[in-house]
C-alpha cells in the first residue's frame, strides 16, 4: 500500500506537467457546435476530446478551421469551444445576425474570431476578437463516445472570411 501512494505521488507532477503543456482530455457540453460535436446530446451523450496544447502559441500553430476551447473574454471562470474562422490579419464578416456593433471586423495581432458551428452560438459575434492568450487547446480528437472516435470534423461558416479583392 505504502509503495503504491509512493509511487502515485512520484508521478503526480509529471501528470500535472502533461495536463498543463502537452494535452488533455476535456467534455463537452452544449450545442453550439453541434452537428460537428455533441450531435446527440439531446439522449445525454457528449463528447470526450484530446486537447493539444503545445505549439499553439508559434506562427501557424492556429489555423483557419481549428476547434479550440478557451476561456470566455465575458467570463473567464467560462470555458468555451468554438472554431476559428479568422486569424491575425483577416478581415471577417460578423454573421447578419450578429449583436457585434461592425460589418467587418480586422483580426488585430494574437487574436481570433471563433464562431459556434451552430447558428444560436454566443460566440465572436457577440464578444469579438478573442485574444490566443485565453486558448487553453485545440482539440483534435473525439474519444467519447466510442461511435464518434475519430478526427474532429471539419465545419464552420465558408463566406466569413472577405477575400482581399473585397477590400474596395
Amino acid at each position: 500500500m505504502r509503495g503504491t501512494v509512493l509511487w502515485a505521488l512520484s508521478w503526480a507532477p509529471v501528470a500535472i506537467s502533461v495536463n498543463q503543456t502537452i494535452g488533455q482530455l476535456t467534455w463537452v457540453r452544449g450545442s453550439s457546435m453541434r452537428p460537428s460535436l455533441n450531435p446527440d446530446s439531446s439522449l445525454g451523450a457528449h463528447d470526450l476530446l484530446v486537447l493539444k496544447k503545445y505549439g499553439l502559441r508559434k506562427p501557424g500553430g492556429i489555423v483557419k478551421g481549428d476547434v479550440l476551447v478557451f476561456r470566455s473574454p465575458m467570463d473567464a471562470e467560462r470555458v468555451m469551444v468554438k472554431r476559428v474562422l479568422g486569424t491575425a490579419g483577416d478581415t471577417v464578416r460578423p454573421r447578419p445576425t450578429s449583436t457585434y456593433p461592425k460589418k467587418q471586423v480586422k483580426i488585430p495581432a494574437n487574436h481570433v474570431w471563433l464562431e459556434g458551428d451552430n447558428v444560436h452560438s454566443i460566440d465572436s459575434n457577440t464578444f469579438g476578437p478573442v485574444s490566443t492568450g485565453l486558448v487553453i487547446g485545440k482539440a483534435v480528437q473525439v474519444i467519447y463516445p466510442f461511435s464518434r472516435w475519430g478526427q474532429v470534423s471539419a465545419g464552420g461558416r465558408e463566406d466569413a472570411v472577405v477575400q482581399p479583392t473585397e477590400y474596395k
